[in-house]
């Protein structure tokens, strides 16, 4: 156990104390001192910095409580006012503008739109460029607005949904291939051309084709033969005159004998000839034509 002394000091009793008593300070003195006052004035003005930093960020980028300047959260997604530019891709499910404005995409280089499926790989893609706009989907449709659609492309077929197509080029329309169409006809007042410049014009139907002119008159124009052919029926023409001027004309006969009337013949081969007309045929008389 610690034993206590205590020494009981009565009055009018002195006790000399040692004249070398150590005398310890506590605290902080000196530099150190110095140095902490330093360190908290230094913690100080970078709070004040910081403040004043954090202050002009929020002024600058118009942070409120809605959102951040043109940008405002909203209940159904984002609404952004005004003009806008994105350095890096653009996710989103659905972009629209206000029901006042249009919506503007613009770019110095190209405008491009990409759908892809879960795993990442593109299955649609929209790409408007300088010069030209490209599209890379399997089918690619184009509707009216109560959804009648109104053009539309895939890898067999362009099916073109309008009641009338109408092309307007001086040069008219030009396929290379077949074409399929139930009417063909030009605007009013305007003359109707089917032309092959450089090959054979063909127009085939399983039940006939009919060229109407109410209101003018029909040409065909051919450097070789035009071929008129009825499977199963007969070729009819049906006018007040029918003119064949650059037939074939066999020999006069006498003078006089035939009235400067005469008679057509038509060879095996189906190649047509006149003949001064007599009391009787006289196609046989001139049947070397047909050679």
């Amino acid at each position: 156990m610690v034993r206590e002394q205590y020494t009981t000091i009565t009055e009018g009793t002195h006790i000399e104390r040692p004249e070398n008593q150590a005398v310890y300070k506590i605290g902080i003195y000196g530099w150190r001192k110095r140095c902490l006052y330093l360190f908290v004035l230094l913690l100080l003005v970078i709070l004040l910095v910081n403040l004043a930093l954090t202050i002009w960020i929020l002024r600058v980028m118009w942070f409120s409580p809605v959102g951040m300047g043109h940008l405002h959260v909203m209940a159904d997604g984002l609404r952004l006012e005004g003009e806008s530019e994105f350095l890096f891709p653009l996710y989103v499910k659905e972009i629209r503008s206000r029901a006042d404005s249009s919506l503007l995409l613009q770019s110095t280089q190209n405008v491009t739109m990409n759908a892809r499926n879960t795993e990442g790989e593109v299955t649609g893609r929209l790409k408007v460029g300088p010069q030209m706009v490209e599209v890379q989907s399997q089918q690619f449709q184009i509707h009216s607005k109560d959804g009648k659609p109104l053009f539309t492309v895939d890898e067999e077929k362009v099916m073109i949904g309008t009641d009338k197509l109408r092309v307007t080029g001086p040069e008219g329309a030009l396929f290379e291939h077949s074409v399929e169409t139930p009417l063909v006809r030009p605007d009013p007042l305007q003359d109707l051309r089917l032309e092959s410049p450089t090959r054979s014009l063909s127009m085939d139907a399983p039940k006939g084709v009919h060229i109407q002119a109410p209101a003018g008159k029909i040409e065909a124009l051919t450097q070789m033969d035009i071929v008129l052919q009825s499977s199963d029926g007969t070729l009819m023409l049906d006018a007040d005159t029918v003119f064949l001027p650059e037939l074939a004309l066999g020999s006069q006969g006498p003078a006089g004998s035939s009235q400067g009337l005469y008679e057509v013949c038509a060879c095996p081969n189906g190649k047509l000839y006149m003949s001064v007309a007599g009391v009787g045929t006289t196609c046989h008389e001139h049947s070397h034509l047909c050679l």
